[in-house]
């Protein structure tokens, strides 16, 4: 069954409890009631956790979703309280720690599309629908959309695939209202993303954000807009009709689907530590999109 290749023992801090050990991130509670979210240096493809870790992978994500929850803050509010690293925590902890509210979390993913790819082209291609949406004849793979859709997504557990839902489930699940408050604030967030990437040269395709509820005010939550969570595409190689170049892990998923990594992802076994080339074009991948995204260099 997929899930971790090697589960790592969760790190003993005084005043913190230990919630649960995610894909990615570390969740603790501290004695105020606060979660601490802890981004490690892990990476997940094809459900697996992997056995080999990207450096800076986890301060890259903490860093540039803290530049755009700035960036957006105006348009929702977000979980952030603190960044300070708790006493006590091991000093890596510092620039990868979040200090947040604690939410009533929405038990949907919220997916913004702009352009049509992923499991949005696999469902199009048999239906020409995207979660029950109808879309034009025609579209390829790499495709813009003639406007932003959404399409949510149901939250799975670690080794489990996330899977598209209608909005019609979203609506049973929340409520009329919060349905379409939901919709409503992710194509606004995505938007405002869009164009900021476009102004940088980059294409976010996808996106998808976690929404809690702060009392009655809908507030994003856990990671945002990196390429953990969003498919970005530099603009100037964007070609419509092939899988396209893309800031994430995309280095990590093609090594283990070639020869060199002999691993059958139908298979029972678990997928084979990556080679030190591997790791270090992908954490490159990720450093690039910090500092086209935000203009800021990396250190």
């Amino acid at each position: 069954m997929p899930g971790f290749v090697e589960k790592p023992e969760p790190v003993e801090v005084p005043g913190l409890t230990h919630l649960h050990t995610g894909k990615v991130r570390d969740l603790y509670r501290n004695a105020a009631g606060d979660l601490v979210m802890v981004a490690s240096d892990r990476t997940s493809v094809y459900d697996w956790v992997l056995p080999t870790e990207i450096p800076d992978k986890g301060r890259v994500l903490t860093q540039l979703s803290l530049w755009w929850f700035d960036q957006l803050s105006d348009l929702v509010p977000h979980h952030v309280l603190a960044t300070d690293v708790p006493a006590g925590a091991p000093a890596d902890w510092a620039g990868r720690t979040l200090v947040c509210k604690s939410l009533d979390m929405v038990p949907v993913e919220c997916v913004a599309r702009g352009y049509l790819t992923g499991s949005g082209l696999a469902e199009y291609r048999q239906t020409r629908t995207v979660c029950g949406l109808a879309l034009p004849e025609g579209l390829v793979d790499g495709s813009e959309l003639p406007a932003p859709i959404f399409t949510p997504a149901t939250k799975a557990a670690v080794g489990d695939h996330d899977e598209n839902v209608s909005y019609e489930e979203v609506a049973h699940q929340v409520g009329t209202e919060g349905a379409a408050q939901l919709r409503q604030t992710t194509l606004a967030v995505y938007g405002r993303a869009r164009d900021i990437a476009r102004e940088r040269g980059i294409i976010l395709a996808d996106t998808k954000f976690e929404f809690g509820f702060d009392g009655e005010q809908l507030t994003l939550a856990d990671e945002v807009l990196t390429p953990d969570s969003s498919r970005f595409w530099p603009a100037d190689l964007w070609q419509p009709g092939r899988a396209q170049p893309s800031f994430d892990k995309q280095f990590v998923r093609d090594w283990l689907t070639s020869p060199a990594a002999a691993w059958d992802r139908t298979g029972e076994e678990p997928p084979p530590a990556l080679p030190h080339e591997i790791v270090e074009s992908t954490r490159a991948k990720y450093i690039e999109a910090y500092q086209r995204l935000t203009g800021l260099s990396w250190s």
